[in-house]
């Protein structure tokens, strides 16, 4: 599991084909001295596996799947990633529940600035749609961020100058695919509100119910 919070950008090293996938290798000081062969590393918000360490560079095995559910499959050599370890069990959940599950993709359709913040406007796969909730918690390329807006086809994000810093997310151009991970407390109760039924002790979760229950 992990938090959303980046702790470095790295950069492709080197981009391999094989049967199956490709072999990523990435240039990522400081973390690579404290990654462990078979260690968890979120790579643009997609959890995988260290496969081999050799000084500042890590590589990783992605599969087919991955690489067409994500935007790992178009990287190319010299661009820049957010990464992240696991979360420890001990550790502080500073952004919120990431699983390094990617949905699906989105593409940056605009980018504008404010006093406050700068806000980026993304179009995401029809599928993701019923997942986004104002004010919820979405990560995109790993980033732990809240929705800011939901309408229609698009929804919004804003970008405090710590995020600018520390990720890579203000450097995409308008027209990039961004990977997109919905909130699991919001795909768990659509989950079990689609279905007509909760789990077998308790009472069917529906719209209703949840009236009942106090929920507005």
């Amino acid at each position: 599991m992990f938090t959303g919070i980046i702790e470095a950008i790295g950069a492709v090293a080197g981009v391999s084909a094989h049967a199956g996938g490709c072999r990523l290798t990435l240039e990522a000081p400081p973390l690579a001295n404290h990654l462990d062969l078979g260690a968890s590393l979120a790579v643009n918000g997609v959890c995988l596996t260290v496969a081999a360490v050799e000084g500042a560079r890590v590589a990783l095995d992605v599969v087919t799947e991955t690489l067409s559910r994500s935007n790992l499959g178009r990287l190319r050599v010299g661009d820049r990633v957010n990464l992240e370890r696991s979360l420890r069990a001990d550790g502080r959940l500073d952004g919120h529940i990431v699983q390094g599950h990617v949905d699906g993709t989105a593409t940056l359709t605009a980018r504008r600035d404010t006093p406050q913040e700068q806000i980026l406007e993304l179009t995401p796969d029809p599928a993701l749609v019923p997942y986004l909730v104002p004010k919820g918690s979405v990560a995109l390329d790993g980033v732990s961020l809240t929705v800011a807006s939901v309408q229609e086809r698009l929804f919004s994000v804003a970008l405090i100058p710590t995020t600018i810093r520390a990720t890579t997310l203000w450097t995409r151009p308008v027209g990039a695919t961004v990977n997109v991970e919905t909130d699991i407390l919001v795909r768990t109760v659509i989950h079990w509100l689609g279905q007509g039924r909760a789990p077998s002790r308790n009472p069917a979760l529906t719209p209703e119910r949840l009236h009942e229950l106090g929920f507005a």
